[in-house]
């Protein structure tokens, strides 16, 4: 009888939070929830009135652990962990979401432009009844961005499905003046924090 590896779901379609998690060698299964009910335990992700951007992407990442574990139970799959995470961009204490669209996008990259910036990085597991939260918090300067340098990189459609319209991991990687933090946080999943809550939950992380 073979042993039975130990795993983790993830519940997030990102493929940056994969190859970071595959990076560390955690062994995990997406955990995709498109087909079944979890639609109907959507996630709130409309930050509530005089909420912090910490509290904000603290609470949306326990939510989604939380809503990813009950659709194992409903699923009847093996109770391993499941880790979601979610990141926010913050200026001047503001919530910057995914941007609906091009236009949105450059006036978010407007705003960031010779600015420092905060990205928030949370990730959480749920297990059982349990579930905690560890945040990573960066500070990002973006170099002074005139309008065409806006617009060429618009055209490439990175700032889709991204916090603040960009991905340090891609083109924009060119605006970042400097960073003090986490780089892994910056692309959506801080590895020592990740760590540090699976190794609380007894998972043989490095």
């Amino acid at each position: 009888m073979g042993i039975i590896q130990p795993r983790i779901y993830l519940a997030s379609q990102s493929p940056r939070r994969r190859e970071l998690l595959k990076q560390i060698g955690i062994n995990f299964e997406p955990l995709l929830l498109r087909s079944d009910s979890y639609r109907d335990m959507d996630v709130d992700e409309t930050p509530h009135t005089v909420e912090t951007p910490e509290d904000y992407v603290q609470r949306v990442c326990r939510a989604k652990a939380e809503a990813g574990y009950a659709a194992l139970k409903l699923r009847s799959l093996p109770p391993f962990p499941v880790l979601a995470a979610d990141t926010t961009v913050a200026l001047d204490g503001k919530i910057f979401g995914k941007p609906d669209n091009a236009v949105h996008a450059a006036a978010m990259l407007r705003q960031l432009s010779g600015c420092e910036h905060q990205v928030l990085s949370a990730v959480s597991i749920a297990l059982g009844e349990h579930a905690e939260v560890a945040l990573s918090v960066s500070t990002v300067r973006f170099t002074r961005l005139d309008e065409e340098r806006i617009q060429r990189y618009l055209l490439a459609r990175e700032y889709t499905d991204k916090a603040g319209g960009y991905a340090i991991q891609g083109h924009a990687g060119a605006f970042v003046e400097h960073i003090s933090g986490s780089y892994s946080g910056v692309m959506g999943l801080p590895l020592f924090e990740t760590v540090q809550l699976l190794r609380h939950f007894d998972y043989p992380a490095p």
